[in-house]
């Protein structure tokens, strides 16, 4: 660790206590609120992780628009975690609002496709380049669909993934690369992750677990014919932001198709990257890609898309098999209301001027962010992808999650994140991460920079 992150770290642990007090005294309807939701939710929240942002109670919203939000204090706030991705096209777009509204009036959900679902599956094959594609729920069921698609159509069934990998709460991904020395050699081995909850099945049984931008390990694993696929995100988000270094995921491609292991590229947070995302920007064609969270304005939905010569191959697989169940899809998945929400988001929303205008205050953003941790002689980094950047404590970007992890630290995090939100400021409360919208205005730039330049003026003052 760096020296002057251990000299922040003692003062961070005094500010975080004091501004915990503030931020009680700045939200009496959110601690009543919380109280309330006691007698009927666990931890208070209707879904657990709604408790884990460290404040002492949770922020209740009372209402989201645009690139802010007010809370049940009428405190307003200029919000760049924006739902950790899922509203980052801005809260309640006009045109998804307004689709939303009009579908209403016409259906939820019947089971069956709406009339709308041509012009929907041509501007996902418009936006992303493949021409086939299946709609789920949510990204973590897109990817658990992928997987069993992938393993039905190669006859293999071990899993390839990155050490620090997340792709939502698919079993067979949730393990850690653990590394150990043993009579001078360095052993890894593949072990389900220790926080998981009633978990039953040795994840690392049919998953293999090795290094980011460690292109001789994956090689290594591939050349045992046993991979089915290999499913990463085009960049780590969620250990730490941990960019692909050039052209390892072009390389990827080459070694995947060399040994019959389909490439899956989870974009639910590289879709930041632009119109497109990572994969289409970068001429890369993945075997299956997966989008989530925001491609139908925040509304849960998903898609997995992929090529004509794989649509042949899963209709093959389909049908080869026995009737029943296939594992494959729930009940409300590509429903009249997602559809409706989808096409509007797709078509007016997710638009080459909105990206433009994203990625430019974006890059604003962080020559502001950079020169801020210059002025205050600070060892950190600004990482972005597109409209995603993210403050580490490390003087350059991680390369793998081992590093990701060393950079963390709790305390210089939750201090940081807690004096922003009680000055108006949300940032996403995991690694801090900022999301530039279409709505976010230059102004909104400045008040993040001015806050953060405050924030930072009081940690190295002591």
């Amino acid at each position: 660790m760096h020296s002057t992150n251990n000299a922040l770290i003692a003062y961070a642990e005094r500010l975080l206590k004091s501004e915990r007090q503030r931020y009680l005294q700045l939200h009496p309807t959110s601690a009543r609120l919380a109280e309330e939701a006691r007698q009927h939710y666990l931890y208070g929240v209707p879904m657990h992780w709604m408790n884990d942002w460290g404040t002492p109670t949770p922020l209740f919203v009372r209402e989201a628009r645009g690139a802010h939000f007010t809370c049940a204090d009428n405190i307003d706030y200029t919000d760049f975690c924006l739902g950790d991705t899922g509203a980052m096209f801005g809260h309640s777009p006009e045109p998804v609002a307004r689709a939303l509204e009009e579908q209403a009036r016409r259906g939820f959900t019947a089971m069956l496709p709406g009339v709308n679902t041509p012009d929907v599956g041509a501007a996902l094959a418009d936006q992303f380049g493949l021409p086939y594609w299946q709609l789920a729920t949510t990204a973590t069921d897109a990817n658990r669909f992928v997987l069993r698609w992938a393993r039905a159509v190669t006859g293999r069934t071990k899993l390839l993934v990155f050490d620090g990998c997340y792709h939502g709460t698919v079993d067979d991904t949730l393990v850690d690369c653990v590394v150990d020395a043993e009579d001078g050699k360095t052993v890894s081995q593949t072990v389900s992750r220790a926080s998981l909850i009633g978990q039953t099945v040795d994840l690392g049984l049919n998953t293999v677990a090795v290094d980011f931008n460690d292109l001789a390990a994956v090689e290594r694993e591939l050349s045992s014919g046993e991979i089915a696929c290999l499913l990463t995100e085009p960049a780590l988000t969620n250990c730490g932001m941990v960019p692909a270094l050039p052209g390892f995921i072009a390389r990827l491609r080459e070694l995947t198709t060399r040994y019959g292991t389909l490439l899956i590229l989870d974009e639910t947070h590289t879709i930041s990257s632009g119109r497109g995302g990572w994969a289409r920007n970068a001429g890369i064609e993945p075997d299956f890609v997966v989008f989530g969270k925001p491609i139908a304005g925040g509304l849960p939905a998903a898609a997995y898309g992929f090529s004509a010569v794989l649509a042949k191959r899963m209709q093959a697989a389909k049908d080869a098999a026995p009737p029943g169940h296939s594992g494959i899809g729930t009940t409300l998945s590509g429903n009249m209301l997602t559809l409706a929400a989808l096409h509007a988001t797709l078509t007016e929303v997710a638009t080459p001027a909105a990206y433009e205008h994203m990625l430019t205050l974006a890059a604003t953003l962080e020559q502001g962010l950079t020169a801020l941790l210059a002025r205050h002689a600070l060892p950190w980094c600004i990482t972005r992808i597109g409209a995603r950047l993210e403050l580490q404590f490390c003087p350059t970007a991680p390369v793998n999650a081992r590093e990701a992890r060393a950079a963390q630290q709790d305390e210089l995090e939750h201090a940081i994140h807690l004096y922003l939100l009680n000055r108006g400021v949300l940032l996403t409360p995991f690694h801090n991460m900022m999301l530039v919208c279409p709505e976010t205005r230059p102004a909104d730039i400045d008040k993040l920079l001015t806050v953060l330049d405050d924030c930072l003026s009081t940690l190295t003052a002591h």
